[in-house]
């Protein structure tokens, strides 16, 4: 007999994949935080610090498919949303204690993302020595475009990574900057956690993070992916 349910539980969140009918499903949301050393002077730090992760729910997902503009909407309780754009991977393959040798063959592929944070609740969080979750793990925290495979995706490793709001850039750098590389990453994150198909990681973001208010319209880009268009209602 079927097991049935208190309530109709919720749909699979899912991404498109580039020439594919079919759907990336996903697991978890990975993040890095301070991979970029321009990024992490801004924000205070300095140097090559052991990478250090945070998540998001699968659900904290906007899903937007290439040539689209998706919507995000304004979160409660802040005052000063930032963008974050990053290269995402996407994994195929799941393990654990993946030497970074091995490390790219656990990769389905890549796509842009957007990690949107509530910087004053995540300051506040950090002066109190609290989690803070609440600053970045929200409903619609993590806009995301379409699923390249690796195959053809190109040298994403080398790629231009951008973000313009209303026209004008904001972040502009090249994934070659991260201070931890993807497969340094992939060996670091799965020491911690068994990584899972359909796991995703939010590679962390260059310099340029700003504020972003209602109306405004951000463009993303990774070289050799699909632009990410997203308008914040």
């Amino acid at each position: 007999m079927a097991s049935e349910y208190v309530f109709s539980a919720p749909p699979v969140v899912s991404i498109p994949v580039v020439g594919k009918g079919t759907r990336f499903p996903v697991h978890r949301i990975y993040c890095v935080g301070r991979n970029y050393e321009d990024h992490a002077k801004e924000m205070g730090f300095t140097g090559r610090e052991p990478p250090f992760f945070f998540m998001k729910p699968a659900d904290a997902l906007v899903v937007v498919d290439a040539g689209r503009t998706g919507t995000m909407a304004y979160p409660t309780l802040t005052k000063n949303l930032h963008h974050e754009i990053e290269l995402v991977v996407a994994i195929g393959t799941g393990g654990k204690n993946i030497a970074a040798a091995d490390a790219m063959k656990h990769i389905y592929g890549y796509a842009v993302g957007l990690d949107m944070t509530r910087r004053d609740l995540q300051n506040d969080m950090k002066k109190q020595g609290r989690p803070w979750d609440i600053g970045k793990a929200f409903e619609q925290s993590a806009p995301i475009g379409p699923i390249v495979p690796v195959a053809d995706a190109g040298d994403v490793e080398k790629a231009e990574i951008s973000l313009q709001v209303n026209g004008t850039d904001r972040q502009r750098s090249n994934v070659s900057k991260l201070i931890w590389n993807i497969a340094e990453t992939i060996e670091q994150l799965s020491a911690a956690w068994e990584l899972a198909p359909g796991d995703l990681i939010f590679s962390g973001t260059p310099e340029g993070v700003a504020a972003v208010v209602a109306g405004d319209t951000l463009v993303g880009a990774v070289a050799g992916l699909p632009t990410l268009t997203v308008k914040i209602a």
